[in-house]
């Protein structure tokens, strides 16, 4: 796949959501549909929609919109889903231990092929068939297995020092659950960070919002 330059971040903050829903309309048995039924869903413009595949050439046919499969294919295909990275996951916490049990890692373009957590008490669990080691295996499973991308559900004074030890592996790519910036420390690596807090917190702003907005209409 040749790669796209100068594609925005709010267009590719938008394939995931094109790639589910057009997975819903598949598995329903819709064979083809329009860029404005396809907005309706995306709560946005067809123009808009036009616009996005256009930049990566542009997949429809004038006067009959999307087959739905093969537009499925393709964004599966520029996001990369097939490639199966392997990943590693740090931290079995409650949350670690959430994404580690129900992420579907396969369907997402990765394959989970490690657990580490610094609890003596976790090593030799398992968790969807993957024994838990401890952290200090890491650097040995990395030689020898070659990670792509690290998982990581730890707290954010932990990351420092493992984001070093990580990076000094040959991980280069983070799926980064704790508050701390690994890209201010090394600038060649791709960080996704999920903050879940600020989520809340926007939410919460979204309902304060909407409620003083009604409040001032009823004044």
């Amino acid at each position: 796949m040749a790669r796209k330059e100068n594609i925005s971040a709010s267009v590719i903050k938008r394939l995931p959501r094109y790639y589910r829903f057009l997975g819903e309309l598949k598995s329903a048995g819709t064979e083809r549909i329009s860029s404005k039924e396809l907005a309706e869903k995306m709560h946005t413009t067809a123009s808009q929609v036009r616009q996005d595949f256009n930049c990566f050439g542009g997949f429809g046919q004038q006067g009959l919109g999307y087959n739905v499969s093969q537009l499925y294919a393709e964004i599966k295909r520029i996001l990369g889903l097939n490639n199966k990275y392997k990943a590693i996951l740090i931290g079995v916490g409650n949350l670690g231990r959430a994404v580690a049990s129900h992420m579907s890692f396969e369907e997402r373009g990765f394959e989970l092929i490690g657990i580490f957590d610094r609890n003596p008490a976790l090593f030799g669990n398992t968790i969807r068939g993957i024994t838990v080691q401890s952290n200090d295996d890491i650097e040995s499973f990395c030689k020898e297995h070659n990670p792509k991308a690290a998982i990581l559900c730890v707290p954010r004074s932990s990351v420092g020092e493992l984001s070093k030890r990580l990076y000094n592996a040959g991980i280069r790519c983070y799926w980064n659950f704790s508050h701390y910036d690994i890209s201010v420390d090394y600038d060649d690596v791709i960080v996704q960070n999920v903050h879940m807090s600020d989520s809340l917190m926007i939410l919460c702003y979204k309902i304060s919002d909407s409620e003083l907005s009604r409040n001032d209409y009823t004044e």
